[in-house]
């Protein structure tokens, strides 16, 4: 995979490696770069089986009532 360089503030960086309980500051940033991208997947499932439900709930007749 191919890597980039990017500078970043220092206290940002340690306040990363804080909360991701990581010394190194490569992991802690690509661990909260992992989750963020992971999160995003995971939120558009949920819109895609809500607008999914949505779209059934739409093409079914409606039931009689007796």
């Amino acid at each position: 995979m191919a890597k980039v360089a990017i500078s970043l503030d220092a206290e940002l960086v340690v306040e990363v490696m804080v909360l991701a309980g990581v010394g190194n500051p490569q992991d802690a940033v690509e661990l909260v770069v992992r989750d963020y991208i992971a999160r995003g997947h995971r939120t558009e499932a949920r819109v895609a089986a809500r607008e999914e439900t949505a779209r059934d709930d739409e093409t079914r007749p409606p039931e009689t009532q007796g």
